[in-house]
């Protein structure tokens, strides 16, 4: 289940901040600056046990007064629109302006869940000034200091009441879900529609999630599965807003609802920093991976023009690089094909299960070639691993000194499970544990 948290509010309230504690790492460029978030930050969250997506929607903002309050509107729709729940962060400090009365005046209206943060409240003082934010008309106000992160466990308890819970049916499962996704413009919309001109006839459409993202039925090229086109049938109201900050909410809602992404790279404007981004939110959400580097077409070839593309794409998607990568073109329909049965190979690899006893045999050969290096005049031992029961490949190795275990030694491990059984596509996490 998609479950997507948008942080909305003025310039400098702190969304930058809140949204790195959120999801644990300094992601968002934080300054005192207003407008310094230039471009927009999503990671994975987990609270009490549910995961969700942040999208810190800062970044609207130019420094010039005049376009604040129109730019700001346009975010707070865009969240309404795609967020399932929306954080509309305050500032203790400036009060209530009429920028947040505007604000507020828009959530009051729509139908998402909205939770009502002020932020910047590190003392007593602070805490009875929040008061005034009731006037908002957003229910309860939850006081946070987003710099030392007083107040945060209650907000999140709060936001995390409003996700879904459900988890998918065994039919949900069942059939493979490949989401198509990408940068705009990379030519999600002309492989879809080069996949969707296949016999029409056995095309149906089943009701999207979103109001117009479409997941179609496949069943042919031998295989079953539903495709959710991420490429989005764009409504005239939506063209003048920004393009960039909705397709990345979309691309966030489609991969969490998928199996397998499709992730979509023009060939001519080579790996940029959106791609390398939504190829790590792909991982995060451990769903499969296939590279389809686009409109190769159009680019002037040599003999070692694939094997240079290659080198060069693995290099910027580093350190996980176990991915498929395949050169198409869309509008010719050049190896669309081939990538749909590479997705279904990924699926498969994605669902393995192997016995313990294959693991732990695996376990003694990797670890006579190569054993835990020593810590401190101390040996590491091993005893035996299992494979987790979860959706995805997780491993867990116990041993005597877990703590010890350094990242080197678990990507070695990890290589030589990719070496041994196929796992090309797939994320892969390894636990040690104490025995």
């Amino acid at each position: 289940m998609a479950n997507i948290l948008a942080i909305v509010g003025r310039p400098n309230v702190g969304k930058s901040t809140l949204f790195n504690r959120f999801v644990e790492e300094r992601k968002a460029i934080v300054d005192e600056t207003a407008g310094v978030t230039r471009d927009r930050h999503y990671g994975k969250a987990e609270w009490n046990g549910i995961e969700f997506s942040v999208i810190d929607t800062g970044g609207y903002i130019t420094n010039s007064e005049d376009v604040f309050e129109e730019e700001i509107a346009k975010q707070v729709m865009l969240a309404i629109d795609e967020a399932d729940v929306i954080l509309f962060l305050t500032d203790v400090t400036n009060g209530v302006t009429d920028l947040d009365l505007s604000v507020a005046g828009i959530l009051r209206k729509s139908r998402k869940k909205v939770v009502l943060g002020v932020n910047k409240v590190d003392n007593h003082e602070r805490a009875y000034a929040s008061g005034e934010f009731y006037s908002l008309g957003l229910g309860e106000v939850f006081t946070v200091s987003s710099i030392n992160g007083s107040g945060t466990g209650e907000l999140l308890d709060e936001i995390v009441q409003h996700f879904d819970k459900i988890a998918p049916s065994e039919d949900e499962i069942e059939i493979p879900k490949i989401a198509v996704v990408g940068r705009p413009n990379a030519g999600k919309s002309s492989l879809v529609n080069a996949l969707l001109d296949q016999e029409r006839n056995i095309v149906t459409e089943i009701a999207g999630t979103t109001r117009d993202s479409i997941n179609t039925h496949y069943n042919k090229f031998g295989h079953e599965f539903i495709i959710i086109d991420t490429a989005g049938i764009r409504k005239k109201t939506k063209v003048s807003e920004d393009i960039e900050f909705y397709s990345v909410m979309r691309a966030i809602r489609s991969i969490e609802e998928s199996d397998v992404c499709l992730l979509l790279i023009d060939a001519e404007r080579g790996v940029e920093a959106q791609d390398v981004n939504i190829f790590h939110l792909i991982e995060k959400n451990r769903k499969g991976i296939v590279v389809l580097i686009n409109k190769w077409d159009l680019v002037e070839k040599d003999t070692h023009s694939m094997e240079k593309y290659i080198e060069m794409v693995k290099e910027k998607l580093m350190p996980f690089t176990d991915v498929p990568i395949l050169f198409i073109s869309a509008l010719t329909k050049q190896r669309i094909f081939k990538a749909i049965e590479t997705a279904m190979e990924v699926y498969v690899n994605r669902k393995q299960r192997i016995s313990t006893s294959q693991l732990n045999e695996f376990l003694a050969e990797a670890m006579e070639n190569y054993a835990p290096p020593a810590v401190k005049g101390k040996h590491i031992k091993i005893k035996y691993v299992t494979q987790l029961p979860t959706l995805t490949p997780q491993f867990a190795f116990y041993c005597n000194m877990p703590q010890y275990v350094k990242e080197p030694y678990k990507r070695y491990l990890e290589n030589r499970l990719r070496e041994a059984y196929n796992f090309t596509g797939v994320p892969m996490s390894i636990y040690m544990r104490q025995k």
